[in-house]
């Protein structure tokens, strides 16, 4: 059980860092357990971390802050090993270093630092720079799989749901521009998509009665001419 100036300290660093945020860092305690906090971490850009969102956890002893807290980290990230702990000056790796006026925003700060770094200690991987690009892109889906990590963190989860939704809008086939997307003209097509005009054929027209007539009677004036001659 945790002595009651550690409760104490830590709920006053809670409202410090809702008061005063640090960038590129986020941490809330455990609603269940004030001893132990749970961080994101964002990638620095420059850096092959950069876009990359890093959950872990940090566990105070009761004895804080006499006694420095044990860091994991849970996001597989190409720096360190997951669920393991990761040696730190600021870690209970280094008790005879701790310093009682460093906060949870100073060890995430340093913890941060030192993972842009290539540094090895105990609980560090070695990987390439396209590997920890590789995993920075995976991470926010990878956390959001965790309860844990979508009960305490809900803004995270929502900005993966909205990258989500714009690569669905991306992937999906446009409207296709053209007969679709035009008002119909009556126009026939073919098998090929092509305009086919329709040929319409001409009416024939009567022969007009008058003309009939005409005709009858030049055909009479020109038989009679020989014998009207005789």
């Amino acid at each position: 059980m945790a002595e009651k100036s550690c409760v104490k300290r830590l709920q006053k660093e809670y409202r410090a860092l809702c008061k005063e945020p640090v960038s590129h860092v986020v941490a809330r305690p455990s609603p269940s357990d004030i001893l132990e906090w749970h961080y994101v971490l964002e990638g620095s850009e420059g850096t092959p971390f950069a876009g990359g969102y890093y959950y872990g956890k940090i566990k105070f002893p009761p004895e804080y802050p006499y006694k420095p807290p044990g860091i994991t980290m849970i996001t597989p990230n190409g720096r360190f090993m997951t669920q393991k702990k990761i040696c730190l000056s600021m870690s209970d790796f280094h008790p005879e270093s701790w310093n009682p006026m460093w906060s949870v925003s100073s060890i995430l700060t340093g913890l941060l630092s030192f993972m842009m770094d290539n540094s090895p200690t105990t609980g560090s991987v070695n990987t390439t720079a396209a590997e920890k690009q590789r995993l920075a892109k995976t991470s926010l889906s990878f956390n959001c799989k965790n309860p844990t990590f979508r009960k305490l963190f809900p803004e995270y989860v929502d900005k993966y749901n909205k990258q989500q939704q714009l690569i669905s809008e991306h992937s999906s086939p446009e409207s296709p521009q053209g007969e679709n997307s035009k008002p119909k003209t009556g126009k026939l097509v073919d098998s090929s998509g092509e305009d086919v005009k329709k040929v319409i054929p001409r009416r024939k027209q009567p022969f007009p009665t008058w003309m009939m007539l005409l005709l009858v009677s030049v055909f009479g004036i020109v038989m009679a001419l020989p014998l009207l001659q005789l």
